[in-house]
């Protein structure tokens, strides 16, 4: 059962029993005072009919008791009439009757012993007594008796009157009553059948919204503001709904970077031994030619050639390595460089490179400081440098400049005139062992692991590394590091959070 019908028939039942409960007392109230009025006014009329049986009792008295008591009872006859009235006199154990205008005593036994028990109850301390005695479906009758006592006779005086109109009258406004009481609840059937809807829709929309997200929708939500309990309850829905979505995402995003660290794992791997593996199998199947074949002079010397070059390959293979996971591992051993130290540094050393390879090679960098380690940011730009040499021919240009950036940080250009980088590789040069050129760049002794230690090694001074790159016109690498002070400041909080 839905929560709309259960307040729909909890309102219903509650309304039922109160207007029952409230109607039936009021009849019940109502039925008890009328009946009160006529008790009452049969005393009344029962005391009035003492006075007059004293009077005529004493009249008569001097001719004996029993003639006293018969013309008392012929004069009360003449004395009170009425249709409803009827009145007896109980004495020596007999039921006289003045007056018979319903003549219940002789035609009803009930009503006869009803009287004579009611007579027997009468002692010192109840000198009156009274009963309601049903004599068919749709007559019911009050008899009253009182003790009546004289100097010579002691008798039990009594009346009885038709009460059936009181009866039909609560019978009448009990069943105009239930009428009422149908009509009022079928009016309010349908009030509050429509305000069960209104009180539950808040809840069906809620339900509605919650189905939809169940179903996938996590960008549903209810929207619905309002001070009371369903309002706060909607809120609350809301903000959970919210907290679940970001939660989703967060596992889907950690699933894919997940996944992408197993690729780039994977990856790694596969090229790391792919790398040995040349420089490998070479080393091996010279060492095995000159240990089994017969070769002359010139032969044994180009053997020990490409056995030496191999090996340094797998030397400087093995350094790149190393310099790439100390980066990774070891926390930034940061302070302030003068970036003049850098361009002097880069002049002294790549002049007699650039001069002996034919390139046109230039650094300028204007005054300023970097917070970081001064050897890392020299592997840094030497690793920039050596992929720019390679790329580009004789003749060709490779362009170091430095300025201060806007926000206060330094940023530095690495320019060349080379080869250039398809512009669909461009978002992977910084994967350790991806080479755009794979043959080229084996034959010039790299290994695709200097743009990846360029990356961990910028992203330790928390900078930033772009790219932009056309085939056939060259390459610019701009690095981008944060305000000296801002950076030791958060390597300061990172490290020490203390201070």
């Amino acid at each position: 059962m839905k929560f709309a019908d259960k307040l729909f028939l909890s309102m219903l039942s509650i309304l039922a029993a109160a207007f029952t409960l409230f109607g039936l007392w009021m009849l019940n109230l109502n039925f008890n005072r009328l009946m009160d009025k006529e008790k009452e006014q049969a005393l009344q009329q029962l005391q009035m009919l003492q006075y007059f049986f004293d009077v005529s009792y004493q009249t008569y008295e001097t001719y004996g008791s029993d003639y006293a008591v018969q013309a008392a009872l012929d004069s009360l006859s003449s004395s009170m009439d009425s249709e409803t009235l009827g009145y007896f006199i109980i004495w020596s154990e007999e039921i006289l009757k003045g007056g018979d205008p319903l003549k219940l005593l002789d035609e009803n036994s009930v009503l006869t012993s009803c009287v004579l028990q009611m007579a027997e109850n009468i002692d010192e301390t109840h000198n009156s007594v009274y009963s309601i005695q049903k004599i068919s479906d749709e007559q019911y009758v009050l008899v009253r008796i009182i003790s009546y006592e004289s100097d010579s006779a002691q008798m039990l005086l009594g009346i009885y009157q038709d009460i059936s109109e009181t009866y039909a009258e609560r019978s009448y406004y009990t069943r105009q009553y239930w009428f009422a009481v149908l009509v009022l609840l079928s009016v309010s059937a349908c009030i509050v059948a429509i305000l069960s809807r209104v009180i539950t829709r808040p809840i069906r929309r809620l339900n509605r919204v919650a189905n939809q997200i169940a179903a996938g929708d996590y960008e549903k939500r209810s929207h619905y503001r309002s001070a009371d309990e369903i309002g706060e309850l909607a809120q609350t829905f809301d903000k959970m709904a919210d907290t679940l979505l970001n939660y989703i995402r967060e596992k889907e995003e950690t699933a894919k970077r997940k996944e992408l660290e197993a690729k780039q794992k994977e990856d790694f791997t596969n090229a790391f031994a792919h790398e040995l593996k040349t420089p490998l199998a070479s080393i091996i199947g010279y060492a095995d030619m000159l240990n089994t074949v017969p070769l002359s002079e010139a032969e044994q010397r180009e053997a020990y050639y490409y056995i030496y070059s191999q090996g340094k390959r797998l030397e400087s293979l093995s350094y790149k390595l190393m310099e790439l996971t100390n980066a990774v591992r070891q926390p930034l051993n940061g302070r302030l460089v003068d970036t003049k130290n850098l361009e002097e540094n880069i002049r002294l050393t790549m002049r007699p490179i650039w001069k002996e390879a034919g390139i046109q090679g230039r650094a300028v960098f204007e005054r300023g400081t970097i917070w970081g380690d001064e050897d890392l940011l020299l592997s840094l730009l030497y690793n920039l440098i050596s992929n720019a040499n390679k790329a580009v021919e004789e003749n060709g240009f490779v362009v170091l400049r430095g300025k201060k950036s806007a926000d206060g940080g330094y940023e530095i250009t690495v320019v060349d005139n080379g080869r250039g980088i398809p512009k669909e590789e461009i978002g992977r040069v910084t994967e350790a062992f991806y080479m755009v050129d794979k043959s080229r760049a084996r034959k010039q002794g790299g290994a695709g692991i200097g743009l990846a230690l360029c990356q961990t090694i910028i992203d330790l001074h928390q900078g930033s590394l772009k790219i932009v790159s056309n085939v056939g016109e060259g390459t610019a690498i701009r690095l981008t590091f944060p305000p000296a002070e801002e950076l030791r400041k958060r390597m300061r909080d990172e490290y020490d959070p203390q201070t």
